[in-house]
């Protein structure tokens, strides 16, 4: 007996071993990852910002709402890195399940934005004329307010609804670990499959729009009362058109394949195993918020102009800053014309 208890010791130490490197190699990419989504929706959410205060937009308030809730989605995710970090990490079952609330809501936060990012730009295309009448400011706060409500009472229905948890004593904090299959089932039964039609819907739509504008320009310059140059407009829409086709394309790649491991998981436990979908189907899923930025708002002149400016600022001050050094002289700073550096360290 004694002698299996001997036997077994490497055995069990190699596994924990082993399960220690894994921890901490998923805590690593989770923190990057967190790091590169924190930074990115920060910096578009700062010039959205003062575009919006100088141009008073109303829909861009929409998209700076999608980069604070990444935001909010890199800076729960850390919290989850630490923990992978440092194990092993122990907590109770209640501030785990608070945790993975917060995760939740947040990127049920961001997959709302989405929609509502999609329903604007629907609107500005179908109701060119009236859009700006339709979109105000309480309308569009009213919006913001019910998205976030709508995304806390998704996060928080396992904290209200106890069949939904999960009695465990595993010491990670991770989705299966926590809530049951039937909650994961109703998330994306009522929450992100009606949203993923809706969406593509919606995109759709304004892809046939564009391309009716498109064939509209065709016709006019076979008739030969066009230009010789493609006009602006039909430049416009093509750009339009892969810009759709690439944000269906993102969006459907990053969170389709974690809410279809989830729900046939639970019919089929082999199929698709709990470490497949938590550490590398979820992980993909949360790439979406770091390429949110990067499609929704880099790709935005008035945006890139910001950033332009912004840049040119920073750079300014930088020169500025060095300039009023002792042996970098500024732009109002008029330089001794016969003493220089290695003269005054003589």
């Amino acid at each position: 007996m004694a002698e299996n208890r001997v036997g077994d010791a490497p055995s069990l130490w190699h596994v924990s071993r082993e399960a220690a490197t894994a921890s901490w190699a998923l805590g690593a990419i989770l923190a990057v990852l967190a790091s590169l989504i924190i930074a990115a929706n920060v910096l578009v959410a700062i010039v959205l910002l003062c575009h919006i205060r100088k141009s008073g937009s109303k829909g861009l308030c929409f998209v700076l709402n999608l980069a604070l809730a990444d935001a909010m989605v890199g800076f729960t995710v850390m919290g989850l890195a630490v923990d992978e970090l440092s194990q092993p990490f122990h907590a109770s079952q209640k501030f785990c399940i608070l945790r993975m609330a917060f995760v939740t809501s947040s990127c049920a936060a961001s997959i709302l934005s989405l929609i509502l990012v999609a329903c604007d730009r629907h609107l500005a295309i179908r109701k060119p004329f009236h859009y700006f009448q339709l979109v105000t400011g309480p309308r569009v706060g009213l919006c913001l307010v019910g998205l976030w409500l709508l995304a806390a009472i998704v996060g928080f229905l396992p904290v209200f609804i106890l069949r939904f948890q999960r009695i465990s004593n595993h010491w990670k904090c991770s989705f299966f670990n926590l809530f049951q299959p039937s909650y994961m089932l109703t998330m994306s039964c009522l929450g992100f499959f009606p949203a993923l039609f809706l969406f593509l819907y919606l995109y759709c739509d304004m892809l046939k729009i564009a391309s009716v504008h498109v064939q509209h320009i065709q016709e006019v310059e076979q008739a030969g009362l066009g230009g010789s140059c493609p006009p602006p407009r039909a430049t416009s829409d093509m750009k339009a058109m892969r810009t759709v086709a690439v944000l269906i394309g993102c969006f459907t790649l990053s969170w389709l394949p974690f809410f279809i491991a989830s729900t046939v998981q639970m019919a089929c436990p082999e199929c698709f195993p709990y470490k497949v979908i938590e550490n590398f189907l979820w992980l993909l899923a949360l790439g979406n918020s770091l390429l949110n930025p990067l499609l929704y708002s880099y790709w935005q002149r008035d945006v890139q102009l910001q950033l332009s400016q912004l840049a040119a600022a920073v750079k300014r001050r930088v020169l500025l800053h060095l300039g009023n050094g002792r042996c970098f002289p500024g732009r109002d700073t008029k330089a001794p014309p016969a003493v220089s550096c290695l003269e005054l360290q003589d």
